[in-house]
């Protein structure tokens, strides 16, 4: 028997492991990163923006806060006037004249000067508004003011003074006093805006002028003021938008009517006589 050698010739195939280039690699970092940078500079954006919302938006709910209260104070003002109270009634302590206070303003009622009574609107300007009514609604009468600066250390200040009314001059006799501040930062120009009951608007010479009750014109002039305007435009040049480099600028506007009746003259829209 011839032995044969069988011979098996056996491949054995190589495991070929494929993976990716330096090239490949770089590029995918390459592309990461550009993403990446995109994301954070999307997020430093809306970061920013929302900076700037939150800085806006407290300026406004600031301003708001202050239509709200001013709207509140018109509600009140001219009240309690000649309609509520009987003159012809028997008073304690007696009623105080305007003769006897040694004022002289005829075309008024003559009982302007008793602080039991309000006179409705004293003063007003472009940019300050005097009055008198019951703010707390028991029936005392406060002398309340509103005005830019009012005491004098707040430029850019929308500022409050409210005073029990004493028996005298409603505007001299009246010092405003306690000012708190209502809103910063207001640089509008003209921040009250007057109206009469035609629909006509009280102009003024500039930005400080003002009119008082103290001459007949005038007086029914303020008899007859129907609607108030509010402007405000608040800048902090403190808080910049990081967007635009800009001071963040807000405004906010409000308009209210007066339901008072005025002591201030007689035949006029809003007289109470």
């Amino acid at each position: 028997m011839t032995k044969q050698t069988v011979t098996r010739r056996i491949d054995s195939g190589r495991l070929i492991q494929s993976g990716f280039s330096l090239i490949e690699l770089m590029l995918v970092i390459a592309i990461l990163s550009i993403v990446i940078a995109a994301v954070f500079s999307q997020l430093s954006t809306a970061q920013q923006r929302l900076s700037t919302e939150e800085t806006r938006l407290d300026d406004f709910q600031q301003a708001r806060d202050f239509v709200d209260q001013f709207f509140r104070d018109i509600n009140q003002i001219g009240t309690p006037n000649m309609q509520i109270m009987d003159t012809t009634q028997t008073f304690s302590p007696t009623l105080t004249t305007q003769t006897s206070l040694g004022l002289s303003d005829t075309w008024a009622n003559t009982y302007i000067g008793d602080s039991r009574f309000a006179v409705g609107l004293t003063k007003i300007g472009p940019n300050e508004l005097h009055f008198e009514g019951s703010m707390n609604g028991d029936g005392t009468v406060q002398s309340v003011t509103y005005m830019i600066n009012g005491n004098g250390n707040c430029q850019y200040c929308m500022q409050r003074s409210q005073i029990n009314k004493q028996n005298g001059d409603p505007l001299n006799g009246q010092a405003p006093s306690n000012w708190g501040t209502e809103v910063n930062d207001i640089i509008s120009s003209t921040v009250f805006s007057y109206f009469k009951y035609d629909g006509t608007q009280i102009t003024f010479g500039s930005s400080t002028s003002t009119i008082d009750y103290t001459t007949q014109a005038n007086a029914q002039t303020l008899a007859n003021v129907k609607t108030i305007q509010i402007n405000l435009v608040i800048r902090n040049n403190q808080v910049m938008d990081k967007q635009t480099g800009l001071p963040i600028e807000t405004s906010f506007e409000g308009e209210v009517s007066l339901n008072n009746c005025s002591m201030l003259a007689t035949g006029q829209n809003m007289s109470c006589q």
